[in-house]
């Protein structure tokens, strides 16, 4: 049963601690403030959970400003990377700046850390992504 860690009227975080699993549901547009505190909380339900699953349903989810992205590639990548964070499924926005900004992101975190990450257009084969059993490279 998945309980209800962060929300705000943009984003709704959520960890089902039997399958390690975090949620973020994206729908709107942040301001700086706002994408930075909402990011944070991830990180930080990570950090305290031990997460090693996490989905990202960024469906809904607006333009990401150019210095929000900086700052989550040089604050919150490394984070992640060190994390227990092993895949991460993402749901691509339908918002053609946000896809974009998003590809960039996680591009510049390939090959560094442990965590996968996959891009889906649907949620039921994210999630079945994410409950198969892991291998000994994860």
């Amino acid at each position: 049963m998945a309980t209800v860690y962060y929300q705000n009227e943009v984003v709704t975080i959520t960890y089902e601690e039997e399958l390690q699993l975090g949620i973020a549901v994206w729908d709107g547009f942040l301001n700086s403030q706002e994408f930075r505190e909402a990011i944070t909380n991830c990180v930080q339900l990570i950090e305290e959970h031990k997460v090693l699953r996490w989905l990202g349903d960024n469906r809904k989810m607006k333009a990401i400003r150019q210095a929000d992205q900086e700052w989550f590639a040089e604050e919150i990548l490394p984070r992640l990377q060190q994390s227990s964070l092993r895949r991460n499924a993402v749901l691509m926005s339908e918002d053609f700046f946000n896809r974009t900004a998003v590809e960039q992101i996680y591009k510049r975190a390939e090959g560094q850390g442990e965590m996968t990450t996959k891009e889906f257009d649907n949620r039921i084969l994210a999630l079945a992504w994410l409950k198969e059993p892991f291998t000994t490279s994860e």
